[in-house]
């Protein structure tokens, strides 16, 4: 028996990509690095610039990446505009997990899939938990009451 509480995730975030040359190998196929370019400015999308530069310039905390599992389930292709769909729980002060998911036009299932944690952090790579504002901006994207 698990004794696990259930996840309580964010609404899910749209985020347009447009698939260029330079992001695919000889065949116009996106090389998989890219993915997880595209799911870093997703994630920055939901979390907005000038919040993750001001979490740096005035409380020295940023984000990394603790853990990164990603299946590519279809090729995305050059000229393709993806939509990749983000959503996100808090797993504590310290962790989010975000699942993530690149859909083609049109398409019946995603091409690429991913559950990427990140961790905040200090300038001396240290864990610290996340600014109270920061967790109440991201808590506006939940249904139900954010509790640790």
């Amino acid at each position: 028996m698990s004794t696990k509480k259930p996840v309580n995730y964010s609404k899910t975030f749209n985020f347009a990509v447009q698939i260029y040359y330079e992001d695919t190998d000889f065949s116009g196929v996106v090389y998989h690095p890219n993915f997880l370019k595209y799911f870093e400015r997703a994630r920055e999308h939901v979390i907005g610039a000038n919040n993750l530069a001001n979490l740096w310039g005035e409380h020295d905390l940023g984000f990394a990446v603790y853990r990164s599992d990603m299946l590519c389930h279809d090729g995305v292709e050059f000229a393709d505009v993806v939509d990749v769909r983000t959503k996100f729980y808090f797993e504590s002060k310290y962790r989010t997990v975000w699942l993530q998911e690149i859909w083609r036009p049109n398409a019946k299932k995603p091409a690429v899939t991913a559950q990427i944690e990140m961790v905040c952090m200090n300038k001396s790579r240290q864990m610290r938990p996340m600014p109270t504002s920061l967790i109440e901006l991201l808590s506006q994207a939940f249904n139900a009451p954010i509790t640790f």
